[in-house]
């Protein structure tokens, strides 16, 4: 489903050098798998998720997304399997303000396969828990609500993959357990893979497959010997 395979990503230093940031050998995740991510940050965690969403390119190395080798496409081509085979769900939730939860969801579909299907946003809203908070613009929610409307958005075109970037970094506690849940829930019953990245080790602990960026990244193992 997810390959990775000799990855290598760099940023330039302030100071002139470069910076080494990722050297991952081999990464996979399969079809309908739920896989934690665990390491502190700063660690490339945010830079990982940027590569496998075709967004920032990288060094070296290949990201295969269902076949599609994503860095051998064009940056159109990459957008348009992004649109259509991943999912995203940013820590700071990155709503409309202007839009109503519904619209966010609907405007989501709209990078993907370009079909409005209010009946599908709506649903997803529902299942979420804000069926009530359709037409609530982002200022009228809560912080939880508003991840959720961000949950029901990268799911709104039926991805393959869904990248989740600490989802309750910005949640407070008593909501951090049911946005998990939510996550974790949604692609189960819609047979979405999930790549879930966070510091927060009782997360990590709830599903069965962990990987510790510390020991996946080469650049950090190499740090940490020294």
């Amino acid at each position: 489903m997810l390959t990775i395979r000799g990855l290598k990503k760099s940023f330039p230093d302030p100071a002139g050098g470069i910076l080494p940031v990722l050297d991952i050998q081999e990464f996979i995740v399969d079809s309908g798998e739920q896989v934690v991510l665990l390491g502190k940050s700063g660690g490339g965690k945010t830079t990982l998720l940027h590569i496998i969403a075709g967004i920032t390119r990288p060094d070296e190395g290949e990201v295969v997304l269902d076949s599609f080798s994503l860095f051998k496409l064009s940056e159109t081509g990459r957008n348009r399997i992004r649109a259509a085979k991943i999912g995203y769900v940013f820590q700071t939730f990155n709503l409309l303000p202007a839009f109503s939860a519904l619209e966010n969801v609907r405007l989501g579909m709209s990078f993907g396969r370009g079909r409005h299907d209010i009946h599908r946003a709506t649903e997803l809203l529902r299942r979420v828990g804000l069926g009530d908070r359709l037409h609530h613009k982002p200022s009228a929610l809560s912080v939880g609500q508003q991840q959720r409307v961000a949950v029901a958005r990268a799911l709104a075109n039926k991805p393959s993959l869904l990248l989740a970037d600490e989802p309750t970094a910005n949640v407070d506690t008593q909501n951090q357990q049911r946005i998990i849940d939510l996550i974790r829930e949604t692609c189960r019953d819609e047979n979405v893979s999930l790549l879930l990245v966070t510091h927060a080790t009782e997360i990590a602990s709830q599903f069965n497959r962990v990987e510790h960026l510390e020991k996946l990244n080469r650049v950090l193992e190499a740090s940490t010997s020294i």
